[in-house]
């Protein structure tokens, strides 16, 4: 007994000392972290397209899907391996990580562009921010903090969208590209420092490690590994199944559609900016106090079947407008269609155990990983098939007279959406409500005299319908 009061004296020192260094580390941190990285890009919305049609003039469309495709799809791949490590070494390296090579393409922009597109793709294997933010967010606070803070995150990434494009817009048109372009550099650059400087470790000492090793095995390196259980479970499944075919549009409308409001409807800078700001608002607007009122009145099931139908509608109206009042009025029912993915999140949770929740909101983000990289892609080649593109327009001429090769249809790619997700109702349909209690089998259910979840299972998350609202966006849509 005696001999036994060190070993407890220490572990009590220890635990205050993670207590202490837990302490430390605020919400505030992750908000600012995310604030200025997003604010920096937002800045570049304007002088992007100017640079992608420039650089690629005959296939911009396809060059520009090709580009965020590959960093979706590496995003997707890279994103199992650093939450994994984040959760041995600590947040705060990868953090630093993950914003230092997300914000080194920006001042390439001026200096080479080829080597600015190019940095956009490889930028993908690190483009994980908010993954990383998240569960720094989830270090620092209990389950009845988790989804103030995580809405604190998504608003203050909504409101860095919703300004800083109008910011960028305004300066470039005063002072040009290249005062932006310096300006979302600094921006960068105070972000880095102020990770290095500033931002405290939020991981415990008593959970990291110590020694620099590599302590992963590749079934927590292996990013199909959640979408391989996805067929474990008939619900799961078609949940899972309806998020591939409502997302994959959405991802690929995310990678093109501000391109498309430029060069084929003709939308300003300054119109692009504004168009940004009144969706961002009313998406804000539609993800609180809407899509609680949808949650009681209608039912999870309902609700995602209504914001399915606003996307099938924004969808049709992108591929058939072509006048710039029809894309306002579309971008109003946008913002409703935003009300989807919380919902769809919402109605996994009822779905899962609560010692699954993890497992099953992690085949969720897989599968949303996936559409990432294949939606850009699949978006681009469709406007190349259907010769969506520029012509070719002599030096001499001025801008304002610019016309555009356009098929039938204006947005071959909306329409394809729009088809997708005509599927992805007929499939929600089916989905059948269960009461919270519902058990979803996983791989651990197989695993001999296993009792209980794996150990390397991911982190649960409460089962409540607040703590699963995600951002409007992800990492990769920017």
């Amino acid at each position: 007994m005696i001999a036994g009061r060190p070993e407890a004296a220490d572990v009590d020192i220890m635990l205050v000392r993670s207590s202490h260094a837990r302490g430390r580390a605020r919400v505030t941190h992750a908000v600012v972290v995310i604030f200025l990285e997003f604010f920096a890009w937002g800045l570049l919305t304007t002088p992007t397209l100017t640079v992608l049609h420039e650089t690629f003039p005959q296939h911009t469309f396809l060059m520009n899907g090709l580009v965020q495709g590959v960093k979706g799809f590496l995003s997707f791949l890279s994103a199992p391996v650093i939450g994994a490590l984040s959760d041995i070494w600590g947040r705060k390296c990868f953090l630093l990580m993950t914003v230092f090579f997300t914000c080194a393409p920006i001042p390439f922009m001026r200096i080479s562009p080829w080597w600015y597109f190019a940095l956009i793709s490889v930028s993908g294997m690190f483009a994980v921010t908010f993954s990383v933010v998240f569960a720094y967010v989830a270090d620092v606070t209990d389950q009845r903090q988790r989804s103030t803070a995580y809405g604190s995150v998504s608003a203050t990434f909504a409101a860095s969208l919703v300004t800083s494009p109008a910011i960028g817009a305004y300066l470039s048109a005063r002072y040009g590209d290249s005062l932006v372009v310096l300006v979302a550099t600094v921006i960068s650059v105070a972000d880095i420092a102020f990770v290095f400087f500033v931002v405290p470790e939020s991981l415990p000492d008593k959970m990291r490690l110590t020694s620099w090793g590599f302590p992963l095995s590749w079934e927590q390196a292996d990013p199909f590994a959640s979408l391989r259980r996805v067929g474990t479970d008939s619900t799961v499944m078609l949940i899972c199944v309806t998020v591939f075919l409502s997302y994959l549009p959405e991802a690929g409308q995310y990678s093109s559609f501000f391109l498309y409001l430029r060069q084929v409807v003709d939308f300003s800078p300054a119109a692009i900016a504004a168009f940004i700001a009144m969706v961002g608002i009313l998406s804000i607007i539609a993800q609180t106090l809407v899509l609680s009122v949808l949650m009681r009145t209608l039912g999870n099931k309902k609700t995602v079947l209504l914001g399915l139908t606003f996307q099938l509608l924004q969808l049709a109206w992108y591929a058939f407008g072509s006048e710039p009042w029809m894309m306002w009025a579309a971008g109003t029912v946008a913002a409703m269609s935003s009300i989807t993915f919380p919902a769809v999140s919402a109605l996994v949770s009822r779905s899962a155990a609560p010692d699954q929740q993890g497992v099953v909101q992690g085949m969720i983000t897989g599968i949303r990983g996936l559409c990432n990289g294949l939606g850009p892609a699949l978006y681009g080649f469709i406007f190349f098939l259907f010769n969506v593109e520029l012509s070719d327009i002599p030096s001499s001429q001025a801008p304002d007279t610019q016309h555009v090769q356009k098929s039938s249809v204006p947005g071959p790619p909306f329409l394809f959406g729009a088809c997708a997700v005509v599927f992805a109702l007929v499939v929600a349909a089916f989905i059948a409500e269960r009461p919270p209690a519902a058990v979803v089998a996983t791989c651990s259910d197989r695993k001999p005299g296993g009792a209980g979840p794996p150990a390397a299972a991911p982190p649960t998350t409460p089962a409540s319908d607040a703590d699963d609202i995600e951002p409007l966006l992800q990492d990769s849509s920017m």
